[in-house]
């Protein structure tokens, strides 16, 4: 056979691949996709305007954000539609702010930042909301999608920084990819074990076509072969950002999957509850969270009547004055109990690992997130049941397999007596005099006696905090904001801005450390632009007391601990809002200033209460690390 007779089969074996070649690049260039989809060179229209729609189906009802040219076509678009657009003072805080909403709202919290540098100053705040459980979208801009590597202004490999601390991060690379890419995020955020979810918009799929176009004609035809097929690249890449990209699509949400435990496993705890003499229920944050309404699950608590601790926004979760909540003797009281239900709480170092348990109690676990679930559970304790479901739902349907249930009054008795020995110890040490200034404990129980039914508290500090923590009784659910498990500070004025847009009726209080309050003082110009009047109450003690209270006893040196008495409240006032020194000269009109700051903060200022404290013992032997 000649030569010529095998040409035909070579031509096929070697046309083949490079014909399926040719189709798959002619597939990534979009070149396939724009033999079916038009490109509407003349519309209007751009990118920004579909980012604010899937937010407006999505009930999204704020925007934070510091501006940047990046994201204008964004919160441009959002106005628009009716989405408040809350600009802060640094991008911490409007995550922070996205962060308070989720948690008050039950819905996404939602924060648009600018490329580069706005996006990594949301680090800090993007890892708390990971470690809070917090469903936040942080949108960020980004360069252009050619000049991406290429040293384009704020241009950094923004995806591989986020990766690590969210659930699902995604960089759209044309319009038409905007709505679908928005709605899984925004479903990824809230299902499962609820976190943060990133997704970055490059400048040119948010601007309309004429403008994206005018940045990539080139200037001139060129003559030669090569400028052709730039320019033929170009011109494609143009297309394909803006092909189909007015087509209808869905926006409305997609389903959320949250986990649910067994019947057995219900089954199963009901029967050691009923066995118990002295159960105990630790309720964390996560019980707060959607489906499960807050007033419905407080409702299941006071039908169980089960000696109850509450620790991050679960706290207020029975009100300030409920028999069986138990807040003082924790340690003792876990110890002594022979039955304990984790209910959304993590054994990590609030609960000493694991170490605080007793081996034994029979212990029940129900966590969102199976690696929460079983923390430490190999090394310091071992759940007799694990359960990775909802813990808000696991109640209510405990409560309903339960009724007529009758925890034993010995037992709530007992643990009540310790309570109230350890508040009049505390209100006690209230009354002591400090060698200077006025003693902290005496301040916070003023500011407790003066918070209204509808106050919202939120922490931001550490020993002035620390010691809140054991005196201010949140008045109800979903009434106390604190950082939750990484311990950030800064967080102040984000929560508060988010608190107060969220529950615009209420009081909002912020319980500062002077050293947390330089984090985010700036923002008392974003309380006094945006209308959110809130009261903050500095302890001024001129240390980082927290670090300090350990530090110069182990190694003898109060280094880097020591600041100053700063006049605080005149720095806000120069924000637009109303400050007050507050010192042991006015001690005994004490109740008075946190009245008329009450008073100010109703006629719509934001207020501010520089008090200057001393030092105490209250706190001696807390661990700062």
């Amino acid at each position: 056979m000649e030569l010529g007779d095998y040409l035909p089969f070579l031509g096929a074996l070697v046309g083949g691949p490079i014909c399926l070649w040719l189709f798959r690049m002619a597939s990534r260039l979009g070149v396939i996709y724009q033999l079916y989809h038009k490109v509407e060179a003349q519309s209007p229209r751009y990118g920004g305007e579909l980012v604010a729609e899937v937010l407006q189906a999505h009930k999204v009802r704020f925007l934070f954000t510091l501006v940047g040219g990046h994201i204008s076509p964004i919160l441009v678009a959002c106005e628009k539609l009716g989405i408040r657009v809350v600009d802060t003072r640094h991008e911490a805080t409007a995550v922070f702010a996205a962060d308070a909403v989720a948690r008050l709202s039950g819905t996404i919290g939602v924060a648009a930042v600018t490329a580069g540098p706005g996006l990594t100053n949301t680090v800090t705040a993007i890892k708390n909301a990971q470690m809070a459980e917090s469903p936040v979208l942080l949108i960020g801009g980004s360069s252009a999608t050619l000049l991406q590597g290429r040293g384009a202004l704020q241009d950094i490999d923004q995806l591989s920084l986020l990766k690590p601390l969210c659930k699902f991060c995604a960089s759209v690379r044309t319009v038409r990819e905007i709505v679908p890419v928005l709605r899984k995020a925004v479903s990824v955020a809230q299902s499962g074990t609820p976190g943060p979810v990133f997704v970055e918009f490059p400048i040119d799929v948010l601007y309309p076509y004429h403008l994206v176009q005018k940045e990539l004609s080139p200037k001139g035809s060129p003559k030669d072969t090569l400028g052709k097929i730039i320019n033929w690249y170009l011109q494609n890449h143009l297309n394909n950002l803006f092909a189909g990209a007015w087509e209808p699509q869905v926006v409305s949400p997609l389903p959320v999957h949250i986990p649910q435990a067994s019947s057995q496993q219900v089954q199963k705890s009901c029967e050691l509850l009923i066995q118990a003499k002295k159960p105990i229920l630790v309720l964390g944050s996560q019980v707060t969270l959607p489906p499960t309404p807050v007033e419905k699950l407080r409702t299941a608590l006071e039908t169980l009547r089960i000696p109850c601790f509450l620790g991050g926004m679960a706290r207020g979760m029975l009100g300030r004055d409920c028999p069986f909540h138990i807040r003082q003797n924790r340690r003792e009281a876990l110890k002594d109990a022979d039955l304990v239900i984790l209910a959304g709480t993590v054994c990590d170092f609030r609960l000493s690992y694991g170490r605080i348990l007793s081996r034994r109690s029979k212990i029940i676990a129900v966590n969102r997130d199976r690696n929460q679930l079983l923390k430490n559970s190999d090394m310091f304790w071992k759940p007799t049941i694990a359960i990775q479901g909802d813990a808000g739902a696991f109640l209510l349907k405990l409560s309903e397999l339960l009724e007529g249930y009758l925890c034993p009054q010995t037992w709530i008795q007992q643990l009540k007596e310790g309570d109230i020995r350890k508040e009049d110890a505390n209100r006690k040490k209230s009354g002591e005099k400090m060698e200077q200034h006025l003693n902290p404990l005496k301040v916070l129980h003023h500011v407790e006696d003066a918070l209204a039914e509808d106050s919202l508290i939120i922490v931001d500090g550490g020993d002035f905090v620390g010691s809140a923590a054991y005196i201010l009784r949140p008045r109800g659910p979903l009434s106390w904001l604190d950082p939750g498990a990484f311990g950030t500070l800064g967080v102040g004025g984000g929560f508060a801005l988010g608190a107060k847009l969220c529950r615009p009726e209420s009081e909002v209080w912020i319980i500062y450390g002077d050293g947390s309050l330089g984090y985010s003082i700036a923002e008392f110009d974003t309380f006094t632009r945006h209308k959110t009047p809130v009261i903050a109450v500095v302890g001024n003690d001129a240390c980082w007391s927290q670090i300090s209270r350990e530090q110069v006893p182990i190694f003898g040196s109060n280094v880097a601990c020591n600041l100053g008495y700063c006049d605080y409240h005149v720095i806000a006032e120069g924000f637009g809002g109303k400050g007050f020194l507050l010192t042991w000269k006015e001690e005994c009109k004490m109740s008075d200033i946190i009245k008329e700051a009450q008073q100010e903060c109703k006629k719509g200022n934001a207020t501010l209460i520089n008090v200057l404290i001393g030092k105490t013992n209250f706190r001696e032997g807390s661990i700062s690390v």
